[in-house]
C-alpha cells in the first residue's frame, strides 16, 4: 500500500469528515516555507501549518538547538524538580510580557493553556472564599476543544452534542463605540457571579479571522477591572509576532491577570502551552492549607525539548531581521488589501499586522460551511499553495521567512482565481490553470 492507502487504514484526521474527505497528502519533508509532498511537489505553506511555524519548516537553528539538548536531558517530572531551560524560558518570557505577569505554569498546547486559567481564576475565587462560578466570553470566540476550553468557546454546531455538559458562560458581543455601554450594563447585571472574562485579543481567528479595535478592548477591560472580573487573555494565536507587534498586549494599555500561549510558541517546532499569570494569582495558592494547592499537572509539562525549542524560536523572533520581515509582511499585505478591496466578488477585506483575511460573495452566506471553502482549498493545492479556508472566508498567514517574491506568487494566485470566479463562472473553472 502507498502512504495514503496506509493513512487512511489506519488515522483519523481533525476537523475531517472521513468519509467524503480526500485522501490525506503526504508530506515527506520541509524547509523553510516549503513542504514536499511524497511525489516531489512543492507546496508553499501559507497558513503556516495551522498558525504554529512562525520562522519555517526545519529550521536549521532551531533544530541543532533540540538534537543538542536531546543529548542531554529529553524529559523529567516537574513535580518537585526542574532544569534549565524551564527556568530560562520562564525568564525571558516574563520579561517580554506586561509587567504584572510574573509566573509561568506549562502544560501541552493551547487547550490546556485555556483549562489551566480557567481553574486558576475558579479556584482563585474559591481559595478567597469566594463562590463565582461564571464566565464572560466573546460570541463566537475560540478557545480550544477540550471542555473547559470548548465551554467558553461559543455555541454551535461544534458544541452541539455536549450543550448539557458545558459550563455556564454570559456571551457578549466584540465591542465597539456603539454597543460598549450596553455591554457593560450586560455585564454589570452578573458581575458578582463572574470568575474571569476570557478572549482573543483583536483577532477571533478561528471566528472567520474576525477583528476589532484595540481602544474598544481596553476600555472594556478597565470595566472589568472595576467590577473585579479577572481577565484572560488568549494569545494562542496572537502572539509572537502575529499582529505586527510581539504580542497583541503590545497594542492594549490595560494588562491581564493571566495570559495563554501555544502554537508560535515553539516556532512550530514541538507541542507546548504556557499559562502566565501575576503575583495576586499566584499568591492566592500560596497556604499552609494543602488543599488550596492548584492540583493541575500534564505528563510532559515543561519538557526539556519543547522548552528548548521556544528558547531558539525566541531568539529568532527577537533578531533584526525577523522584525524586518513582519514589518514587510504586514506592509505587502496592506497593499495587497487595496487590490482584493477593488474586486466584486470580495467583502470585508481586514488585515491586522501578518494576518491577511477577506470573504467571498456566495449565496450560501458567510459560513465554516460553505461549499465554497473545499473548491477553494482544491483550487490553491493545484498552485502549489496551502491554504485552509474557513468556509468562504480566505486568509493568509504565512511563515515569517516567506520572500516578498514567494509572497507575490500567493498574490497573483488569489488573483488568478478570483478572475475565475468573476460573474459566477461555472465552479470547476476554479480547478483549471
Amino acid at each position: 500500500m502507498n502512504l495514503q492507502e496506509r493513512d487512511k487504514a489506519v488515522n483519523w484526521h481533525p476537523y475531517t469528515q472521513m468519509k467524503t474527505a480526500s485522501d490525506a497528502i503526504p508530506i515527506v519533508r520541509g524547509k523553510g516555507v516549503h513542504l514536499y509532498d511524497n511525489e516531489g511537489k512543492q507546496y508553499i505553506d501559507a497558513v503556516s501549518s495551522w498558525w504554529v511555524t512562525l520562522h519555517g519548516h526545519a529550521h536549521p537553528y532551531i533544530a541543532q538547538r533540540v538534537s543538542e539538548q536531546l543529548n542531554t536531558l529529553e524529559q523529567v517530572i516537574f513535580a518537585g524538580f526542574t532544569h534549565e531551560p524551564a527556568i530560562q524560558l520562564s525568564e525571558n518570557l516574563l520579561q517580554l510580557l506586561p509587567n504584572n505577569q510574573q509566573k509561568v505554569f506549562y502544560s501541552d498546547n493551547g487547550s490546556t493553556a485555556v483549562e489551566v486559567a480557567l481553574k486558576m481564576c475558579i479556584q482563585y475565587c474559591y481559595n478567597h472564599g469566594k463562590e463565582k462560578t461564571k464566565i464572560l466570553a466573546f460570541k463566537n470566540a475560540y478557545h480550544g476543544d477540550t471542555f473547559g476550553a470548548m465551554s467558553v468557546s461559543g455555541r454551535s454546531v461544534w458544541t452541539k452534542p455536549f450543550g448539557e455538559m458545558l459550563f455556564e458562560v454570559v456571551f457578549i458581543d466584540t465591542p465597539n463605540s456603539e454597543n460598549l455601554e450596553s455591554i457593560k450594563d450586560q455585564i454589570k447585571d452578573v458581575a458578582d457571579e463572574i470568575a474571569c472574562f476570557i478572549y482573543e485579543p483583536l483577532i477571533q481567528g478561528a471566528a472567520g479571522m474576525l477583528m476589532y479595535e484595540a481602544k474598544d478592548l481596553d476600555e472594556l477591560m478597565k470595566f472589568c477591572r472595576e467590577q473585579e472580573i479577572l481577565m484572560v487573555q488568549d494569545e494562542v494565536f496572537t502572539g509572537f509576532g502575529r499582529t505586527g507587534k510581539l504580542f497583541a498586549a503590545n497594542h492594549l494599555s490595560e494588562k491581564p491577570d493571566i495570559m495563554c500561549f501555544s502554537k508560535g510558541l515553539t516556532g512550530g517546532t514541538l507541542p507546548m502551552g504556557i499559562t502566565t499569570c501575576s503575583n495576586e494569582i499566584y499568591n492566592a495558592f500560596l497556604s499552609d492549607d494543602k488543599y488550596k494547592t492548584l492540583f493541575h499537572g500534564h505528563s510532559f509539562t515543561a519538557n526539556p525539548l519543547s522548552c528548548t525549542a521556544a528558547l531558539a524560536s525566541m531568539e529568532l523572533l527577537l533578531n533584526e531581521e525577523t522584525r524586518h520581515n513582519i514589518q514587510r509582511i504586514s506592509e505587502q499585505h496592506f497593499q495587497f488589501s487595496s487590490i482584493l478591496k477593488q474586486h466584486t466578488n470580495v467583502e470585508n477585506v481586514r488585515q491586522t499586522g501578518t494576518i491577511l483575511a477577506w470573504e467571498f460573495k456566495t449565496d450560501q452566506g458567510t459560513s465554516y460551511f460553505n461549499e465554497i471553502g473545499k473548491m477553494l482549498y482544491d483550487a490553491f493545492l493545484l498552485r502549489g499553495i496551502i491554504m485552509r479556508p474557513l468556509g468562504n472566508v480566505m486568509y493568509l498567514v504565512p511563515p515569517y521567512c516567506i520572500t516578498s517574491e514567494e509572497l507575490e506568487f500567493v498574490y497573483h494566485s488569489i488573483v488568478e482565481v478570483l478572475h475565475k470566479l468573476k460573474d459566477h463562472s461555472p465552479m470547476h473553472a476554479v480547478y483549471q490553470g
